[in-house]
């Protein structure tokens, strides 16, 4: 059976058909919720601004069945669908994107160079906003299992498991909020979590307590990922009694957390020991002058939607007072 993950959405902001040759007031580097707001606020305010996503626009909200925390939103919504409608907002204020990797970035002469292939871009300003990938558990078989039953996404890939037994390893809100979406496919789902008791919030909770197609392995890790060409188990360590068994799943979705987008920014910025941007709060301003970070990429408190789009909006607004501080802008 084939594995595949989502690839995003057809529709973006308007994406540059030549390289710009003036030096630009802004770079953001990041399309998802942090990105397209500072995208489109920046816009807004008619700065030379350009977005430059590797990906697929949306970030990780592209991979959420169903947002229920985003104001406006009462019933909840799709998360491409919302990462579609923060699309459509920036498109109208005229962003302009790249789609392509952002290979190196340095300062030179009080300006940020920013190279992406063959191009290489001047700006005065930065929002770093790159976001997190899924961590994974580090244990054998994970890596050669990636795509062939090891999954860190339910929304991707849920559909390729119809009538298997699927575990979800994790205890906070993603882990069972993937676990109840998989219910839809799976013939039944086990989540698997090193404590005997679950962060998710209540709510979440009751839902997967009260699903009849949801259990529990409590105080349990995976200490590996059994299968030759596809995933077909695991073999679990019980943190109680030390015993360990094997117990065979059709798919594994792991769902421990992520971590930050900031390889290329060592040496740029601050980062503090978990690898994320250390920006001040009331600016977002990093250790670099003219430089913001935005989004999950940052150090911060709660990691949501909102509190990412709120993000890009102080961050622009932080730029603007640093352009007009320097006299760059008109």
């Amino acid at each position: 059976m084939g594995r595949r993950s989502c690839q995003g959405l057809t529709g973006s902001p308007r994406v540059l058909k030549k390289m710009p040759t003036d030096d630009l007031h802004l770079i953001i580097i990041g399309g998802g919720p942090a990105g397209l707001t500072a995208g489109l606020y920046a816009a807004r305010a008619r700065l030379n601004v350009l977005l430059v996503e590797r990906g697929s626009f949306g970030g990780q909200v592209l991979t959420t069945h169903k947002v229920e925390n985003y104001p406006g939103f009462p019933e909840g919504i799709p998360g491409p669908e919302l990462a579609d409608l923060f699309q459509q907002h920036a498109k109208a204020f005229g962003l302009e994107t790249r789609s392509e990797t952002v290979r190196k970035v340095w300062t030179e002469d009080g300006m940020y160079l920013v190279e992406l292939g063959d191009h290489t871009l001047r700006s005065s300003s930065l929002i770093l906003a790159s976001g997190s990938r899924p961590r994974q558990l580090g244990v054998r078989g994970e890596g050669r299992l990636r795509g062939r039953g090891v999954s860190y996404c339910a929304t991707c890939d849920g559909a390729f498991f119809r009538g298997e037994d699927l575990a979800v390893v994790g205890g906070g809100d993603s882990a069972v909020e993937e676990a109840l979406f998989l219910t839809r496919f799976a013939r039944a789902v086990t989540i698997i979590h090193r404590r005997d008791v679950l962060r998710a919030t209540p709510i979440l909770q009751e839902r997967a307590r009260q699903h009849p197609a949801v259990s529990f392995l409590w105080n349990t890790v995976i200490e590996e990922i059994l299968g030759e060409q596809q995933a077909v188990g695991v073999k679990a360590r019980n943190l109680k009694d030390g015993t360990v068994n094997e117990v065979n799943f059709g798919g594994i979705f792991i769902t421990i957390g992520h971590e930050p987008e900031t390889d290329l920014f060592k040496g740029l910025v601050e980062l503090d020991g978990d690898g994320h941007i250390v920006a001040d709060e009331a600016t977002l301003a990093t250790s670099a002058p003219g430089v913001f970070a935005a989004g999950d990429v940052r150090r911060k408190v709660l990691r949501q939607v909102a509190t990412a789009v709120g993000d890009g909006a102080l961050a622009v607004h932080s730029v603007l007072k640093y352009l007009e501080d320097k006299a760059l802008l008109p």
